[in-house]
Parts: structure tokens; C-alpha cells; sequence
């Protein structure tokens, strides 16, 4: 008989909030141990497509690349698609990411977080004329970027993070300034000064306490701590 794997799954159905239904609750599920290296995904799957097609959740690529399905693991915040279910203390608890409006389930309203991604100017921008073929860079510059050029925007660092759900309507957390120190970092950029005076705020910045959950949150491995403090140094330094 096939090993029986139980989720305790945060649900939330907005259609029954007036109707006498709870329209928030746990819901347990059995989902038979399949694959060898079954990931969390492989589960919710299987809850959607062979027990509950109502459970609602995100997800895309399944591959860890396109950050759609981030949630909160056992209390930890992660992308289900690259979680393996193996090592999981059970009832494997999922949640959705915290201090987001919840839409459905498992599904955040991500608004806010690319409205302030949008803030840093996620783009390249120089006056200098564009090139008949591509803007150089040296392998050292190019290295600069190692580190900050991965992000998925999962939101995972983001919503783990304390200063962001208490300041969140005016510090831009972890996954816009580690981009932001991207551009700042790329030597094909010519706005660093304008990108740095737009940073150059008592929330928008400097509300980050080094509590470091984002590292720690992070499926790619990144630290936007680190990537924060640069933006710092570099401020500093343009004083002196």
C-alpha cells in the first residue's frame, strides 16, 4: 500500500463569506507518496486534478523559474515546485505567502509588490547613443551581477520579511532593492546617480534591520541583504 503524505491547507473562498460558511479554514488532505523526488507541486497537483478541483494555487513552469508558486511551507516561505516532500514534518502545513491580500486559497494578490518593483525603473537606461550591435562589458563588470540577476520576483524574501509587514506601504523590501542594486551594479547603466537619490529615504531604504528572513526565504539562494548594504555603501560613499 503506497505511503500516505497529509497537508493541513490554508483555504479561503471569498463567494462564502456571507452565506454561513466559514470562508476561512484548514483543510486536510491524503495524497499517495508517488515519484521518487516528489516535490510539494506534485502534491497539490494531484489534490487539484484527483480530489478537490476547487483548491486554488498558482503555478507555471514547475522548475523553480517562473516564481509563481510561492507559498508558506511549514512555516518557512518557498516555491512548492522545487520543495521536496521528503524531509517535510507532517501534516505538511501550506499557507499563503503572509501580508498579502488573499484572493482565493493559496493565491496572493501580488499588486503592491510589482507596483514597488516598478518604482526602481527595472530597466537599462543610458543617453548614450545604442550601438550598432551590443553594450560591452568586461568580464569583471559582468560579474558584478552575479547574485542580483537571478531574483524570479517570487515574492518569498519579500513577505518573509518583519520590516516589510510593518512598513510595507513605503519600504520597498528585499526583492525590489536587490534589483534595484542590479541596475546600480550594471556598467552599461548611466542613471546609478538618479537611482541612488530615489533610494536616498528613511523608509524606502533604510527601514531594513539586517533581520536577514530573506536570505533564508530565498529559493535561488540570493542574499538581498547583501545587496541592500551595497546600496548603503554606495550612498555613503558618494558623500565622502
Amino acid at each position: 500500500m503506497a505511503e500516505m503524505i497529509l497537508l493541513d491547507i490554508f483555504r479561503f473562498d471569498p463567494e462564502n463569506q456571507n452565506d454561513g460558511e466559514k470562508s476561512e479554514r484548514i483543510q486536510r488532505y491524503e495524497v499517495p507518496m508517488g515519484k521518487l523526488g516528489m516535490k510539494l507541486l506534485d502534491a497539490l497537483n494531484h489534490i487539484k486534478w484527483h480530489i478537490d478541483s476547487t483548491l486554488t494555487f498558482r503555478r507555471s513552469c514547475g522548475e523553480g523559474v517562473c516564481g509563481s508558486d510561492g507559498m508558506n511551507i511549514n512555516g518557512i516561505n518557498g516555491l512548492g515546485c522545487i520543495t521536496p516532500i521528503a524531509g517535510l514534518a507532517q501534516p505538511i502545513r501550506i499557507y499563503p505567502l503572509p501580508n498579502m491580500p488573499i484572493i482565493r486559497d493559496l493565491v496572493v494578490d501580488t499588486t503592491h509588490f510589482f507596483d514597488q518593483y516598478r518604482q526602481i525603473k527595472p530597466w537599462l537606461r543610458s543617453d548614450t547613443p545604442i550601438p550598432e550591435h551590443e553594450r560591452l562589458q568586461t568580464p569583471e563588470q559582468r560579474e558584478q551581477l552575479d547574485g542580483k540577476y537571478e531574483c524570479i520576483l517570487c515574492a518569498c524574501c519579500t513577505t518573509s520579511c518583519p520590516s516589510w509587514w510593518w512598513n510595507g506601504d513605503r519600504f520597498l523590501g528585499p526583492a525590489a532593492l536587490l534589483q534595484a542594486d542590479r541596475w546600480i551594479s550594471d556598467s552599461r547603466d548611466e542613471a546609478t546617480g538618479e537611482r541612488l537619490d530615489a533610494l536616498e529615504d528613511s523608509f524606502k531604504l533604510y527601514r531594513c534591520h539586517q533581520i536577514m528572513n530573506c536570505v533564508q526565504a530565498c529559493p535561488k539562494e540570493l542574499n538581498p541583504t547583501a545587496a541592500i548594504n551595497h546600496i548603503k555603501r554606495a550612498l555613503i560613499t558618494r558623500k565622502s
